[in-house]
């Protein structure tokens, strides 16, 4: 590479665009130096909970590529901020502020943990910033905790739990225990899905929760044949959940007691493989919904990864799909004109109708209840659809984690 006036070609290059910009009309020079639209994604990519944090991470990238290849949104180009905070709150808020302070960021999604995102949603206000959840459980956060620049498109804890109380008003078991991670989601999930249980007048046999990164479940399955229980309900997510399946299936525990779950991901039975044959749970995106959305979004990410898109892959391009319908709706992406633009915003994409409502910004969808089973294709469980409940069943009522029937 040759050097002229130590500006070498690049330099060159990059100072005729920037003349090119000075000089065209000034009617040109807006979308000439169009700036990106920033997206700050502070994910768990490592951790306990890492898997989900890489299947957010390979949601928005495929999404940002997919739209950029389309000309960006308004005429501007997707930038995606990508840090790992390894699951810790402190760290999530402290990489989302300097997204907003360094970057001049203004969007978040994927934030992995509820914990991190009850510690970043009360800054919203502060950075003058939207959070859009593709993946965060916790029912507080659209009850109790609530902020207006907050907004959840994904399916909460309760609406899974929900989903799964749904399904057992009209089976056979009696006697339910529950099992979860100690933290805001697990305790969340558990605490609705033993309120149901008590409203469809079955046996609450006890609960139990683990503390995040439990190795050795042997207690906690001990307890679970004690306790009487003919299912238990599971809410657990990443290593922890391949861990107490894989030890369940050592201790032959679904012999005796049907597992149950508030929500299953692809990686689970990857990991464990039979030992995850027979799970009942609910699923927030399943790649087997028979819409013709879907089934363009499948193909495209079997192209692009050759495997189909896992329960939080699903959850993070659904997220980006309704922020991209509210960014066109307020005609660009500042805080306030968003915020109005995404209160009422609907669309229709691969989980079929999704509408966010004003009272909560809870996105009403349909929720699903999957078994996995061995399938021609596959070398490990896939999920099986069950049954589809209407978004208006699943959905608690406004700024509520519980149901009133």
């Amino acid at each position: 590479m040759t050097k002229r006036l130590g500006v070498t070609r690049r330099g060159l290059g990059r100072l005729a665009v920037a003349g090119a910009v000075l000089t065209a009309p000034r009617w040109t020079r807006r979308s000439l130096a169009a700036e990106p639209i920033k997206i700050g994604m502070p994910l768990a990519l490592t951790g306990p909970l890492g898997s989900v944090g890489q299947q957010l991470k390979r949601g928005g990238e495929l999404w940002a590529k997919t739209q950029n290849a389309k000309g960006g949104l308004l005429g501007r180009q997707i930038q995606l901020l990508i840090e790992d905070t390894g699951g810790n709150p402190a760290d999530a808020v402290r990489k989302a502020q300097e997204m907003v302070e360094r970057d001049g960021c203004n969007i978040f999604t994927g934030i992995t943990l509820s914990s991190e995102a009850l510690a970043v949603a009360p800054k919203l206000a502060e950075w003058k910033a939207i959070f859009i959840s593709s993946d965060n459980g916790d029912g507080r956060l659209t009850a109790e905790s609530f902020v207006p620049n907050f907004f959840r498109a994904n399916i909460s804890a309760p609406m899974g739990a929900r989903a799964v109380s749904l399904f057992l008003r009209k089976a056979e078991y009696e006697n339910i225990y529950g099992i979860g991670m100690d933290y805001a989601w697990g305790r969340s999930s558990v605490g609705v899905f033993k309120s149901e249980m008590e409203k469809a007048k079955k046996k609450w046999a006890g609960e139990v929760f683990s503390p995040i990164g439990t190795k050795d479940f042997s207690t906690y399955i001990t307890k679970i044949r004690q306790s009487g229980a003919d299912a238990v309900y599971i809410s657990m997510a990443g290593d922890d959940y391949n861990a107490f399946l894989q030890q369940a299936a050592q201790y032959r525990l679904p012999e005796k007691v049907q597992l149950l779950s508030e929500v299953v991901d692809l990686t689970v039975p990857r990991a464990v493989g039979d030992a995850a044959i027979g799970l009942i749970s609910s699923m927030r995106y399943c790649f087997r919904l028979d819409n013709p959305a879907n089934k363009d979004f499948v193909a495209l990410w079997q192209k692009e990864y050759n495997a189909p898109p896992d329960n939080n892959e699903g959850e993070q391009w659904q997220a980006l799909q309704i922020l991209a319908a509210g960014v066109q709706k307020a005609n660009g992406t500042g805080t306030d004109a968003l915020r109005t633009a995404l209160s009422t915003i609907a669309i229709d994409d691969i989980k079929g109708h999704v509408a966010i409502r004003d009272c909560d910004h809870q996105a009403v969808q349909n929720g699903y209840m999957v078994k996995l089973v061995k399938a021609d294709g596959f070398s490990y469980p896939v999920p099986e659809l069950l049954a589809t409940y209407p978004g208006e069943q699943t959905t608690p009522p406004c700024n509520k984690t519980t149901y009133d029937d």
